[in-house]
């Protein structure tokens, strides 16, 4: 790890020149320069003061952490279909997150597997056709552009009664899918 270069991207980071952030440390210029060179070592103190000065801490600042990956591009989904359904995962992996999204193709006439009562809640929004929630002995039209949320803790599914597929953006927590 070059802890220089950590400690330029840091400053650059919150706008400082070396000069304020030399100011603030109680530090010369040329120690700071010379530091996002990787050309001196801080002592631990000095490190540390000059950490605090940039917001952070040491186990922040020698935290390895790997970049949080946050635009998934079509090339990044998995889909399973079968002859009544697909279902698309929208975020790769989604089971170890606290939700995931699937874009689900039910065509005419065929419905999902029920779910079983779980922790959690469901939302879906309806891109394309008509479905059928069946929530518990309660079933409830969902239409075009319309959505619906639910406590996931009664057995539920989705039916298409209608002539055309449908299409639904589901997301459940905790993932099930």
């Amino acid at each position: 790890m070059k802890i220089g270069e950590k400690i330029k991207a840091r400053r650059q980071s919150l706008g400082l020149t070396q000069s304020e952030l030399a100011d603030r440390a109680e530090l010369s210029k040329g120690f700071i320069s010379q530091l996002e060179r990787d050309l001196t070592s801080p002592s631990i103190a000095t490190l540390m003061d000059i950490l605090e000065c940039l917001g952070t801490d040491l186990p922040e600042f020698f935290s390895e952490r790997a970049e949080e990956k946050v635009v998934f591009t079509p090339e990044n989904r998995f889909e399973k279909a079968d002859d009544e359904k697909s279902i698309l995962w929208l975020v790769p992996n989604a089971q170890k997150n606290q939700m995931e999204p699937i874009l689900l193709h039910l065509k005419a006439g065929c419905s999902t597997e029920e779910d079983r009562p779980h922790e959690g809640e469901e939302f879906g929004y309806v891109l394309a056709g008509t479905v059928t929630l069946v929530i518990g002995m309660k079933r409830h039209r969902v239409k075009k552009g319309s959505s619906f949320y639910f406590h996931a803790g009664m057995p539920h599914k989705l039916e298409n009664n209608g002539k055309k597929d449908a299409e639904v953006i589901w997301i459940s927590t905790p993932p099930m899918f």
